[in-house]
Formats: structure tokens, sequence, C-alpha cells
């Protein structure tokens, strides 16, 4: 018999497997929260730092950046969706052969593009140049031209101030094959390097892992869900949960009157509610994965908490594990003013339970924190 999921038993499993509902202890490895969120965006690091301390006792940002720079038990590469995350270097066969497995779109323009061979070559330049080195980008490009040739430094690119080399069209495959990884910044400059060599695991064995990973934390989920998050195309994620349901990996329920999917035999679920306040940071796993996103942005927080749809671009304030408004936090010194805009009233229980989260945003990031509740003025990604 096919079982039957509510909205609330998702939504509770979900908020528990995120730690939001219980942090791990202190003295929990940083790189296991990372993996218990699958992966933890990073294009703004102090929201990754946010987004892990968040769910682990006693962390700060120090103890993310030391689990990034001085243990390398965390990774800062090109992730899911070929956007900048951190990961667990441990998993790293995993996600890299995962993630190149996922088909890609259909790229840059004529005149832009590069040629399969073409790509394969600048991806071994970038390997090699910086096996075992520190560069920037301006550093970077010029090993790779000296490697493949004039071509890859055509600027062809259009880019937010002029136009960048051809090479650069390929640097998140670059990251996602394990051939590159962020470094500390060079003063202002980024700078990249390579992560330690590692075996990738075969395609279809990684496949496997990434979607129960996913679906163990994120699940019940259909493919369309799981298209979305990695930013693949629809009919090739419906093929793998086929293959994957036929092999026994995976497990259909009915997700609210809809056909879902759980890993096999994972069909425990809470029976008691989410309750709590929560604080997330820009682009939190737990935002951005939780479908369907009509009942996790309910109502007016559809239009106040997401971009054209698309979750991540604001923080967001949980309020019994969906979203209730958005927040932002400016900085200046030793203090941090967080600006908490409600979309509803917040009763004395959850005022008191807003200020303990706004303490620990604080304790996070190493700061003095002030609330402010009302207007966010700041428009998304700000």
């Amino acid at each position: 018999m096919t079982s039957r999921i509510t909205w609330g038993e998702a939504s509770a499993r979900r908020y528990e497997r995120q730690l939001l509902g219980a942090p791990a202890p202190a003295g929990t490895p940083v790189a296991e929260v990372v993996s218990t969120l699958l992966a933890t965006h990073a294009q703004v690091l102090s929201a990754a730092e946010l987004s892990v301390g968040l769910r682990l006792d006693g962390t700060t940002r120090q103890d993310v950046r030391a689990a990034l720079w001085d243990d390398r038990s965390l990774v800062k590469t090109y992730g899911p969706r070929g956007t900048i995350h951190l990961l667990a270097a441990a998993e790293l066969p995993f996600w890299s052969a995962a993630l190149t497995a996922v088909p890609s779109g259909a790229g840059a323009p004529p005149g832009v593009r590069m040629t399969p061979g073409q790509e394969e070559q600048v991806v071994a330049a970038i390997g090699d140049a910086l096996d075992g080195r520190q560069l920037t980008i301006d550093e970077l490009s010029e090993e790779v031209v000296a490697r493949t040739g004039p071509w890859a430094g055509d600027l062809v690119m259009e880019a937010f101030q002029g136009k960048w080399p051809r090479w650069r069209q390929v640097m998140h495959r670059a990251g996602q094959s394990g051939a590159l990884c962020f470094a500390p910044n060079r003063g202002r400059k980024a700078a990249y390097t390579r992560p330690p060599h590692f075996d990738p695991l075969p395609a279809d064995e990684a496949l496997a892992t990434l979607v129960r990973h996913y679906l163990h934390a994120y699940g019940p989920a259909t493919p369309q869900h799981f298209a979305k998050w990695a930013a693949a195309p629809r009919s090739w994620a419906a093929d793998l949960f086929a293959s994957l349901a036929s092999s026994g990996g995976i497990e259909e329920v009915d997700f609210e009157g809809t056909p879902a999917w759980v890993v096999a035999g994972d069909t425990e679920f809470p029976t008691e509610a989410v309750r709590g306040v929560r604080l997330l940071p820009y682009f939190d796993a737990y935002a951005i994965a939780a479908q369907p996103r009509e009942r996790m942005f309910p109502g007016v927080a559809y239009e106040r908490a997401l971009a054209g749809g698309q979750a991540g671009n604001f923080p967001v304030l949980l309020v019994d594990g969906v979203v209730a408004g958005v927040w932002h936090q400016r900085r200046q010194g030793k203090r941090t003013t967080v600006t908490v805009e409600p979309l509803g009233r917040l009763t004395r229980a959850r005022e008191r339970e807003l200020r303990k989260q706004v303490k620990r945003v604080g304790e996070v990031l190493e700061a003095e924190p002030e609330l402010v509740v009302g207007k966010v003025t700041a428009g998304p990604h700000a």
C-alpha cells in the first residue's frame, strides 16, 4: 500500500533533518553539518557561515573558515546549478561524478561557445595550472591561454563591465570536475587552487547517491522538484527516478494527492507539527529545496520573500516551518542591526524566540546584535 504523506508531516521531517528543530551538539564536525544540508550555498560566504552556524551549537564564522581554509574538510567550489557552494571534501568523489553527469543547457551562443574538445582542453589546463598553487583569476587566465591557445583568451563573453575571455564559460565545469576550487582571497581578489586529487565514483552510482541524499533531506519530492534543484532537464530527471525506482532504490508515496518519492523504506514521518521561529540567511538550503514552493511560501510570502518565483534572494523568517517574513542585517564595526519584517503578528512567545535567534545570529557573526522589527528596505540579494 502506498504511504500517504501530508504537507505537515513532510515539513516536520525536513525541519528535523535540516537541524532546525534542534541544532547539532557542540563539537560536531562542521563538514558533517554541511553534508546533512547536502550542500551550503556560498556565493555570499557570510550567509554560508550563518547557514551552518545556526545549526551547530557554539559555532562561529571562524569555525566554518577553519574547516574551509585550515583543515580543508570543506571545499568552496562550483556545486549544484553551477553556483558556488561549500561541499564536504570527503564527498567530492560522488559530487564530482554526479554533477558532471547532469546534462547542461544550450550553452553559450555561436561565436562564443567552445567545442567539446576545447572544453576538455581548458578544464585540463585549469587543473594543471592550479595543482599545488594558488592563482588569481588574471594569473589563471594567463596560464590557461599559454596551455591551450590564443582562442581561449578571446574576449567574447558578456560580463558586468566589459568582456571576459572565452575559457571562463567552463569555470563551473572545472570546479564540478575537481580541477578547481576557491582558495583564500588575496587581498580583494578571489584566488583559486586545486582540491586534493580523488577518484570519482562511476556516474550511475554517483547519481543514485545524490538522489538518495536529496530525498533523505528534502523528500518526498518529484522528479520535477529534483530537476529544479539541480538545474537539470525534467525529462532526464524523470528517467533517472524511473531507473532508481525499478532497481528498488527509491519508493513512491502519495504526497498531498501527488505521486512523489522517498528513499526506499524511509517512510516514517513525525506526527507532531513544526513549532518555532527561525531566521535563515540568503540561499539557505531549506528555503531553496523544500517543495512545493507555494506551501513553503504561503499567501503574501510568495510575493514578498521570492524574486520572480526564485527562492533564496531574501533572508527569511520561518514561523512553524514556513516563510512568514523577511529580514536583513547590516554590520557596522562590532555591531550588527538585524531588521525583521514579519508578514503577520507575532505573539509574545514568538517575539521571545525571535530575540533568541537574533542573539544567535550575532554569536555566529561575532557581532553585538540589535533587533529592529520593521520594514526591510533592502532589495533581493542586497
